[in-house]
């Protein structure tokens, strides 16, 4: 099993990677230097104008190292990943499923299943916590409609209809996601998702640590062969990673949207460290991005029991327990895909 690595994110504009034996030397514009040794990292992510030596890129490459390139607000840009591990084999059973109704439909209603039933958890626990200071008869509608969605999942629905299952399902529960927000309501209010640009700190918040969420999620995949751009739930489409969606959406609320939560509810993010521009889109400023950076980093070290293996694990590593049951589901070694339940 892959033991949990760290990601290194490199925020400093003006920042140059390169390669001195077994190490990453960032060097930033004040020529002041940092060390991190290659083999304690499993990706590296540069915001904005940061620089990387073509010896550095091709020694991550042979280590099985990501780099992603993002803009300095976030927004994915391209990524380095050396040559893909695992088989042909296992990535021609991919395919074959992905162009498959039935197979695609299983797939799509598992990961579903793992989306509604973790959005439920989020809700009870809100309600468990802070009941006397939410809508609680609102809460508890959305709920109740989320159990209507995981019942009506068990039955042999197509993909279109499991795609749009999963948009009532996502549409109920953000209906009610305002009322997770408990501090600083005049600043971090939500009126819906909205994203490219957001236009307001909530969204740009969610939108910043679901771009870090893809990142993991695809790196596992990658780590045990499978094709990150060919998913069952979401179509196909240039440059759009549908398998790392897919999966995505088992973790979205519990880890990504929970965090975000746990940011604001706490004081963590301030509203000053948020600007907005002439567009209407929000953007987050240095300091907050290094907060929210640390606290994911720190939320992925948390140890969990894994649902399926009933082992205590970080939740970091429960990207690449997952990538490697979708690998074995594929295979045929499992009868299906197990999604990720939370508790």
């Amino acid at each position: 099993m892959k033991k949990l690595l760290n990601t290194l994110y490199v925020t400093s504009q003006g920042s140059y990677l390169s390669k001195d034996g077994e190490c990453v030397v960032v060097r930033s514009e004040d020529g002041d230097k940092k060390r991190f040794p290659v083999h304690v990292l499993d990706g590296i992510v540069c915001f904005g104008n940061v620089l990387c030596s073509p010896f550095l890129l091709g020694h991550c490459g042979e280590k099985g190292v990501t780099l992603s390139f993002l803009t300095e607000r976030g927004r994915f840009l391209a990524g380095v990943r050396g040559p893909q591990s695992g088989n042909v084999l296992l990535r021609r059973a991919q395919y074959r499923q992905a162009d498959d109704s039935r197979a695609s439909a299983s797939m799509a209603r598992s990961v579903i299943a793992g989306k509604v039933a973790n959005s439920r958890a989020v809700l009870r626990r809100c309600l468990r916590d802070h009941g006397d200071r939410v809508n609680a008869a609102a809460v508890k509608q959305v709920i109740s409609s989320l159990d209507d969605s995981a019942q009506r999942l068990r039955s042999d629905l197509s993909v279109e209809e499991a795609r749009g299952m999963e948009g009532q399902a996502a549409n109920a529960y953000f209906s009610v996601f305002d009322q997770t927000i408990l501090q600083g309501r005049e600043t971090f209010f939500f009126n819906g998702r909205n994203r490219r640009p957001p236009l307001d700190a909530v969204n740009c918040l969610l939108s910043f640590v679901y771009t870090l969420l893809a990142h993991d999620i695809r790196s596992a995949l990658e780590a045990v062969g499978l094709d990150p751009q060919v998913g069952f739930l979401h179509r196909d489409r240039p440059g759009r990673p549908g398998l790392a969606l897919d999966v995505m959406e088992e973790f979205r609320s519990f880890l990504a949207d929970r965090l975000v939560l746990s940011l604001i509810n706490r004081g963590e993010v301030r509203a000053r460290g948020f600007v907005r521009k002439e567009s209407g889109a929000v953007f987050m400023d240095d300091d907050t991005r290094k907060v929210v950076l640390t606290a994911w980093q720190k939320r992925k070290q948390d140890e969990v029991t894994h649902p399926f293996l009933n082992e205590r694990i970080p939740i970091g590593l429960a990207f690449h327990v997952q990538a490697q049951l979708m690998a074995r589901c594929i295979r045929g070694d499992l009868d299906g895909y197990p999604p990720y339940f939370w508790k």
